[in-house]
């Protein structure tokens, strides 16, 4: 947050220093130009496009007080200089904290598209002018107040980008991975460190497996999409909080096999070594696996639990606990979907993958 808020400041300074080398207009002018150069841009990227539409629909597994899928549908129409998207039929607003703001589901199409035509376009108001987003109120997508909406950020703006791909792959199956892992696996442990006696509160994504490609397989163990964090690495995470890793490794076999297979999701054991802490789950893609796409498989959904002496408690992906010393989280995350018929997969491969220990 403090490096985010130094680039501020800095862009402040820089658009102060410029508007002392020109005048309010000539910058205006320039920002004018910039933003109709993006939109061209755009308008060519999509004038390459098949003309065509698309439907898609993928679930979430529930908001964390019933176990109903949540249904989020989109229809993708690509027009002569214009891309429509219609979220028509997705779920109504929903109980628990899962429901996305309207622009989390326009990040999340801006995204999509970006994917798809030219990420190096400068990311403004023309790039996405042609771009048009129906997203009725009242629904998953586009919520009314009052609800919680803290995971529709983080959770439902991953299906969104899921589904919009869905759509895409069938109109230019050479630009669309397989499903990722569909989750962010958001952790959060809160308690009093014993070593200082003040409060601590941790909190990260954990990384899962990546669709695989028309012609690549999926990335192992990589955070995807709308996360857009790093993995913290342990022995910082040890200095600062009083938890230890106890193991952290690929999971074998994880990713959706195909003629490119998914990438592998990954299992995080946290042990609590603080008194009475707080642990706060949110995740998801724990009964409906990372489609694969072309004929290839699902990844391997996700899980996460707790283990208490020789005992282990499976947890659902959306809960609230506590722990106390010795205890060890769990967190299993889902693997990539395969990308062609596995019988498409080349004899090599396959061997370099049990040589590796990945299958």
């Amino acid at each position: 947050l403090r490096a985010q808020r130094a680039a501020n400041f800095v862009g402040a300074k820089r658009l102060g220093e410029l508007l002392k080398k020109s005048s309010v207009s000539t910058a205006e002018t320039g920002m004018d130009q910039l933003i109709n150069y993006s939109e061209e841009l755009m308008l060519k990227k999509i004038g390459e496009l098949p003309r065509k539409s698309s439907s898609a629909i993928d679930y979430l597994d529930d908001d964390g007080f019933s176990t109903t899928d949540i249904p989020i549908r989109v229809k993708v129409t690509i027009g002569r200089q214009s891309v429509a998207f219609d979220f028509s039929g997705s779920a109504k607003q929903v109980q628990g904290p899962l429901n996305a703001v309207y622009s989390v589901t326009l990040s999340a199409v801006y995204y999509v598209v970006r994917c798809v035509t030219d990420p190096s376009i400068p990311a403004n108001a023309g790039c996405f002018k042609p771009i048009q987003v129906k997203a009725p109120s009242g629904t998953i997508v586009n919520v009314e107040p009052p609800a919680p909406v803290a995971g529709g950020n983080v959770e439902t703006s991953t299906r969104i980008v899921d589904v919009t791909l869905k759509a895409f792959s069938s109109i230019i199956p050479e630009k669309v991975c397989a499903a990722c892992q569909g989750t962010m696996n958001n952790v959060t442990i809160g308690g009093i460190d014993p070593r200082t006696g003040k409060y601590f509160t941790y909190y990260e994504t954990i990384a899962g497996g990546f669709g695989a490609r028309y012609s690549k397989d999926g990335v192992d163990g990589i955070h995807s999409h709308m996360t857009n964090t790093l993995n913290t690495p342990v022995e910082a995470l040890e200095s600062a909080y009083p938890l230890r890793i106890k193991k952290y490794e690929l999971v074998r076999g994880s990713g959706g096999r195909g003629g490119f297979r998914g990438g592998l999701g990954v299992r995080r054991d946290t042990e609590v070594l603080a008194e009475r802490s707080t642990i706060s789950l949110m995740g998801d893609r724990q009964r409906h696996g990372p489609w694969g796409l072309s004929g290839g498989l699902s990844g391997s959904p996700g899980a996460y639990g707790i283990v208490r002496g020789n005992q282990i408690t499976s947890l659902a992906s959306k809960t609230t606990l506590t722990a106390s010393p010795g205890d060890v989280l769990t967190v299993t995350t889902p693997g990539g979907g395969g990308y062609g018929a596995p019988s498409r997969r080349m004899r090599e491969k396959i061997e370099q993958d049990r040589a590796d220990g990945k299958a």
